[in-house]
Formats: C-alpha cells, structure tokens, sequence
C-alpha cells in the first residue's frame, strides 16, 4: 500500500530531463513564466546570494544563502564549481485542494560550490517555475549536524506585509506592517509581501520530513531582511542519513490572484506514496465541539442525534471530539480489553447504516510510540473509523517531524484519513500523503481573539499553502469578529478550503438559519477549480470553486457596509447567481442573473460578507 519507492505513481506523469545545452548561462534562472532568480557570489566574501525579479520588478533583493554545519561554514568563502540543468514537468492529482487535477513546469538549475579553506561542499538547487521560485541546499553525508542556515530573504525597502507572531502551533493572528519597521520578533513561516503595485510575494517552505525541522521568520525592527530560525536552534541531526538535502525554501511570486491561486509548494513537495486513494473520501463533517465541549455530546445518544441530523443534510460525516475515550466512567483504560467497553463501535454501525461516517478524535500523546500506534490504528480500522483528529503536537522540531514520518505511513496503511490539530501547516504533505484533509495550524473560528481583518488576510497566506480547518459556521458564538453577519459566516465555509470542512454550528443554530442550512447542504465535498475573484489582504476577500457546472462563492470584508462590485470572472455566457446575504429580517436569497465577466453587486453589511451559487441560466431557470 505505502511505500517510498511508489514515489512517481499512477497518478503522477514526471519529465525530468538534463538540459543540453543548458537553456541559461552565467548564475540567471528563468522559468516557463516571469518570475526570474539570480544567484550571485561576491568575488570578495564568497558570499552566496539569490535575488528574484518579476517583470523587471524587484520581488527579493539578493538575499543571503548559507548553511552552517558542525564541520564547516558554508555561508562564505565559496567558489563556484559548475551548474548542470534540467526541465521538470509534472502532473498529478490530489483528492483534496483548491484543484483537484495540477500540472507544473519548472527550470531547475544546481550550482556546485566548494569552501575555499575547508574544501567542505555544498549544492544549491535553484527552481523557478510561472509562480514561484524556490531553492533547497544538499550536503555530503560527511558535513555533520547542521547548527543554522544563513538564508534570508531581503525585500524592496517599501515592501508593506502581512504577518503572524511564531508560536508553535501556529495559531495566532496575521496583522498589516510596513515589512521594514515590523517589530523585532519571530513569525511564522508564510509571510506575505507586496513588492509592488502589482507583485507579491508568500514566503513558505515544502518537502519537510523528519530528516529536519520546520523554520520560521526572524526580523529585526529596521531591516528589510527576514532570517531563518530552525526550530528552537537545535541542531539538525544528520548522522546515518546519508546525503542530506534540505526542504525548499520557496517564494510564491506573482499578481494577488497567481499567488492565492498557486499550488507551488505542493508542486515542489515528493509525489503521492499511497497507491490506491480509493478510501479517501474529502467532505463536510457536523462538529459540535464548539456547542459546549464534551458537554455537547460525548455519549452515544447525543453522537446518534448528531448522526441523524447529518443523514438528514447529506453531510458525510460526524466528528466525535475530546473526551469519548477518557471518561472513566466508561470504561477502565488498564484493562487490556479496554476497547470491547466502548460505544463507538455501535456509533459506528448506527452511522453507517445512515449513510455518515464517523471520525474520532485521538490525542498525539496516545500515538507516539509504535506500541500505541499499534494499538489504536488498527482498531479504529476494525471499528470501521473513517478518520482521526490527532491533536496537541505543539512542536515542529525534527523528532516531532520525524514523528510525522511514522504516524502518515501508519494511518495510510490503515485506511484513516487524518487531520491535524495543535499542528504544523501543509508544507507539501498533503501531496506526498493525501489521506491528510486538513490541518488546524490557524487562529481559527474556537479562538476568541479573531478580527475581520485577519479574516481577510488568511486566503492570502495560510489557506495558500493547503487545507486549513477553520471550522466555519458556528452561527451560536457571539465572540466570532463577523457576528453581525450571518452570511459572512456562511461565505467562511467557501472562502475557507478544507478537505474535511468541520461544520462548527449547532443543529439548533442551523435550524433558526433555514437559507444557510439549505445552502450548507448544496455545498460540495471537494473542488475542482479555484479562482480569486476580489480582494486585498486584510481588507476584503472573494473566492470562487467550481464543483462540476456549478460555482460557489464566498466573500468576507473589514470595514464599514458597503455595496461590494465583484468580478464574475468564472467564465462567458448567463450565469444565475443565487447571493445570501443580511438582512433584518435574516438571511435572503436573491437570484441575479449576470454576464459572465460581468459584475455583481452584493450588500454587505459591517465586518460581514456573502455566500453564493452560480449556475448557467437558460429561460425558465430561477434556482440553482
């Protein structure tokens, strides 16, 4: 089922072929697209650089490249060997994702340089691709531990961003700054930067495994430049790996709709190791966590109603939450027979009887030993278990990716699709492993600290880099920063990708909402398309995904009411587009019908939005 050698399967064409001769000279690096890299070497240091254009624009200054190991230092005093060349052309497909169906076309060129003092060596790979360019480093197995990288990314010293404060788990609010003057601290790892009037720039990474640890941003108030930071600087282990090739760093370049739209750090990340997805089923899930906790239903009476009420809305799946394995009352977790005391088996068939699968949430430090995994997997397996929400990693360190490393081979071995909470973000691996439908790794809808602005600044920067659960649609809490917009709310469960999109409301709340419920119960399992209609980070922004013939839409916005004009740009032709939007009466439902290319107007209250469906129209159609 698993394996590494499966990495170029089925799903998967690869085109690598060695350039000869190769297409670029000297250090420049151009791809299929305008994005541009320079990798420059100053004659006096032998210090590395890479810089990136757009255009002609300037995307990245020449930025420091570098790694330091225990045994050399890699970050100056080097000469240029040689470059070799090749194209990359890939095309794959995913069963969760912004698209379902990806092609991409890279240049690839890797520089060959040596340490003047130490003969110590280092390779640079340099991608550049229509959306993105990205470099990793590859060291000898003789290099040591790595103790630091010296790579940075410099902007234009106007540059404005949007960026997060680190914490380990990734959970915390993105806020406006002139790039320069952002305070001293540390960030997470997908910063975005406007270069220009028209030119952006995410900063991210892919391909992390347990051979390294996660980075994240550094900055120093009146730079322009941000560092990297590994962890929390423990050095990267090395020792019987071999040759070590390091993640990419990636730079996802291009106009705001090129960059919310790309999928280059998935594009970059190694290919599916799970041969047959047949088994992996992305959809909409009822979670009542936000009702009240393990009050809100951790018994199998309350889980049947929820099952009921999901059957009833065609909803795929329940998420049974904290507390269904820890309640001694339940049973006593000493017995070795612990597991024949549970209800989630009988929760289980009651479900599937009902057309609903059931996922379970499992607490990380109940699989962090292979004798647990074994325990655990294969009997949510045997209970017939859809999916685990495996919580609290609250690291990224290497052991913790190496952690990751076992518990996705175990999972897809076993037939459990996965979503990830207190976690890392995407970083590739929902291609790599495409049982994974989601991770936390956001501030999402359970915090109380959200705003409007932060609303409108995740599809630029989180929502980017894969699936992201949120958990949209808890119309009950007062404390969400659109609680005066219902169909902001409701525009959240568009606007926010994820392959499991955990429905956070309440079967009463739902119930009061009639037009949402109705909407929720058209909104489809997964996507095959996605384009961004409108926006600005933390300002406004505007989705729309394709299902078959059909576009939803959803749309949120910081600020003041106003009478939004979006672009209908999903195609030519007639389009009924059904809105939802607020009113003091409710939600409404109001069809428009519209020129593709067009634009439509929609009514949005303060700090709310809009959800819509489009549909083509024809005479004698009034509903989608």
């Amino acid at each position: 089922m698993v394996c590494a050698a499966l990495a170029a399967t089925l799903l998967t064409s690869l085109t690598a072929r060695a350039a000869s001769p190769p297409r670029e000279t000297g250090r420049t690096v151009s791809g299929p697209g305008t994005p541009r890299a320079e990798v420059g070497l100053d004659p006096a240091t032998g210090t590395p650089t890479l810089a990136v254009t757009r255009q002609g624009r300037t995307v990245l200054e020449p930025s420091p490249l570098g790694i330091v190991t225990e045994r050399a230092d890699l970050s100056s005093g080097l000469t240029l060997l040689g470059r070799s060349d090749r194209e990359v052309d890939e095309r794959y497909t995913t069963t969760a994702g912004k698209d379902r169906t990806r092609s991409t076309r890279m240049h690839e060129a890797r520089f060959r340089f040596r340490a003047a003092a130490s003969g110590a060596r280092l390779d640079l790979t340099v991608r550049v691709s229509a959306d993105g360019v990205a470099y990793r480093y590859t060291l000898p197995a003789t290099s040591g531990d790595v103790l630091r990288e010296t790579s940075a990314f410099t902007l234009p010293g106007d540059a404005a961003g949007w960026l997060g404060a680190y914490r380990k788990d990734n959970e915390n609010l993105f806020k406006g700054y002139a790039a320069t003057t952002a305070p001293t601290g540390e960030y997470m790892m997908q910063g975005l930067f406007r270069t220009s009037a028209d030119d952006y720039a995410l900063i991210a990474e892919s391909d992390l495994s347990g051979r390294y640890a996660a980075a994240h941003l550094t900055h120093t108030t009146g730079s322009p430049t941000y560092g990297i930071q590994l962890w929390d600087g423990t050095p990267i282990r090395t020792s019987g790996t071999g040759t070590l090739t390091t993640p990419w760093r990636a730079v996802i370049t291009g106009d705001l709709a090129t960059v919310t739209q790309s999928t280059f750090t998935d594009d970059l990340a190694p290919a599916s190791r799970v041969r047959d997805t047949s088994w992996i089923k992305p959809g909409k899930a009822l979670w009542t966590w936000l009702a009240g906790g393990k009050a809100a239903g951790q018994s199998l009476e309350k889980q049947k109603a929820y099952v009921d009420y999901a059957a009833a809305r065609h909803w795929p799946y329940t998420v049974v939450d904290a507390g269904w394995y820890f309640d001694p009352a339940q049973w006593d977790v000493t017995d070795p027979d612990w597991q024949q005391n549970s209800w989630i088996p009988e929760l289980v068939r009651y479900a599937r009887e009902r057309g609903v699968g059931i996922h379970v949430w499992i607490h990380q430090r109940d699989l962090d030993t292979p004798e647990e995994r074994e325990q655990w997997l294969p009997t949510l397996e045997r209970w017939g278990v859809k999916g685990v929400k495996i919580d609290f990693m609250d690291s990224e360190s290497q052991t913790t990716f190496q952690w990751y490393d076992q518990i996705l081979a175990a999972t897809a071995a076993h037939h459990l699709m996965v979503n990830f909470h207190g976690s890392t973000i995407p970083k590739g691996l929902q291609r790599t492993w495409p049982q994974v439908m989601s991770f936390e790794g956001v501030n999402g809808e359970e915090k109380k600290t959200n705003t409007p602005q932060h609303l409108a600044t995740l599809p630029f920067t989180r929502n980017v880099l894969g699936s992201m659960d949120f958990t949209p649609g808890a119309f009950q809490r007062a404390e969400r920063p659109n609680a005066g917009s219902d169909a902001g709310e409701l525009g959240l469960s568009v606007l926010f990708e994820s392959g499991i999109q955990n429905l956070a409301g309440t079967p009463e709340s739902y119930d009061a909402r009639p037009v949402a419920r109705t909407f929720l119960e058209q909104l489809p399992n997964v996507w095959d398309e996605s384009r961004l209609l409108a926006g600005a980070p933390g300002e406004s922004a505007v989705e729309a995904r394709r299902a078959g013939d059909r576009w939803f839409i959803g749309g949120t916005y910081a600020g003041a009411a106003r009478t939004a004009s979006v672009p209908l740009s999903i195609g030519r032709g007639q389009w009924l587009v059904e809105t939802v939007t607020d009113s003091p009466a409710g939600l409404v439902r109001t069809p428009h019908v519209v020129r593709g290319g067009g634009t439509l107007a929609v009514d949005v209250v303060a700090d709310g939005g809009f959800a819509a469906v489009a549909c083509r129209w024809h005479a004698g159609r009034s509903a989608c």
